[in-house]
């Protein structure tokens, strides 16, 4: 239902346009929304119109008219003035309100038609039924892009968000869970992932630099047909999951470059814990700090390079090698070689997910 706010909102507009005052009423006579200059008829003058047959009426100095929706008595509006002009302009008036009664409908049934369709409550004919009814193109290419923010920062978020990506676009914004807000992106014939991922970096640095949101961003393979928006939407909650564990500082993650993050993320937690159980005998992988794990991020970005790592964390060359050996003995395995140090890393990655799973 259309709020007070927007209401008050229209007729002050049209008030500030045609010199007229305007009162509008729910069906008991409860005034939903008045302009500054506005007398509020009596209750049962109000009443007694709303169970009329007539569609508008004139009593004394003020007009009276019905807003309808799809026939059913939604308002009364009420306009101060006797002449035809007064009249005029209270059709005017009565028709924006029933105009706005339908986009809100229509808005609010396009974001419980999205919901469903993302957690896959539709069947495949009543997708087809209720995308033609909201005139909403059943083949196009889309994806899904999911911004998680923090919980108060939801609703600021949203809206930046419809600011920036509209309907007329064929945008479209909703919401499925909590601390979240999911875009789905219409895209050209000539537009690909490299379009996806820059709309979802402009997103993202907006929230976090004009509205100050925390926001991270995330988007799923690009479709063709409505009803396979949902895998879309699942790929791109798998890539926020993978990256919030795997790739904590990364701000836009996508589904197609998930690397080993996505193949650690699917497998059982038993073969996880097998799995660091064998490679550190019975007991849990050893607890390193953060130096130690920054070291060995900057030694395998330069692809085992022991020189350029030690320039690049601006060491002493012997001291690195202190810190490798250190790492030796509490893990046992050696970082300068290739099979160690492809281990270390998968290990370490299957600790974070088993982490995340107990956190859970």
């Amino acid at each position: 239902m259309v709020s007070a706010q927007v209401i008050r909102g229209c007729i002050e507009k049209l008030r500030s346009i045609t010199r007229t005052e305007f009162c509008v009423q729910d069906i008991a006579g409860n005034v939903v929304a008045q302009t500054e200059g506005a007398v509020v008829p009596e209750l049962a003058l109000t009443t007694g119109f709303a169970g009329s047959a007539a569609d508008s009426q004139i009593v004394g100095e003020c007009y009276f008219l019905k807003v309808l929706d799809e026939g059913d008595l939604q308002f009364i509006l009420s306009a101060q003035g006797s002449s035809d002009y007064t009249f005029m302009v209270a059709k005017i008036a009565a028709g924006e309100l029933e105009n706005l009664i339908v986009a809100y409908k229509e808005k609010l049934d396009r974001g419980h038609f999205f919901q469903n369709l993302l957690l896959d409550n539709l069947l495949l004919v009543d997708i087809h039924s209720r995308s033609k009814k909201l005139r909403i193109a059943n083949s196009a290419r889309r994806a899904v892009l999911l911004f998680e923010v923090d919980p108060e920062s939801e609703q600021l978020a949203a809206q930046m968000l419809s600011g920036l990506f509209t309907v007329q676009n064929g945008d479209y914004l909703t919401e499925v869970e909590e601390n979240s807000v999911v875009l789905i992106k219409s895209l050209d014939e000539q537009e690909g992932y490299k379009e996806l991922e820059e709309a979802a970096r402009t997103a993202v640095d907006m929230l976090n630099m004009e509205a100050m949101v925390k926001a991270r961003g995330s988007y799923g393979t690009i479709v063709g047909e409505l009803k396979d928006l949902s895998r879309s939407y699942k790929e791109a909650k798998m890539a926020m999951d993978v990256g919030r564990i795997f790739d904590a500082g990364k701000r836009v993650l996508s589904y197609n470059e998930l690397g080993i993050g996505r193949l650690i993320y699917q497998l059982p937690p038993t073969l996880c814990r097998m799995f660091i159980r064998e490679i550190f005998g019975d007991g849990e992988m050893v607890e390193l700090d953060q130096e130690t794990l920054s070291t060995i991020d900057t030694f395998f970005s330069n692809n085992l390079n022991v020189s350029e790592t030690a320039r690049q964390l601006f060491v002493h060359r012997n001291t690195l090698v202190y810190r490798i050996e250190k790492l030796i003995k509490s893990t046992g395995l050696d970082i300068r070689t290739f099979e160690d140090a492809m281990t270390l890393k998968i290990a370490l990655m299957v600790s974070a997910y088993l982490k995340e799973l107990d956190n859970r």
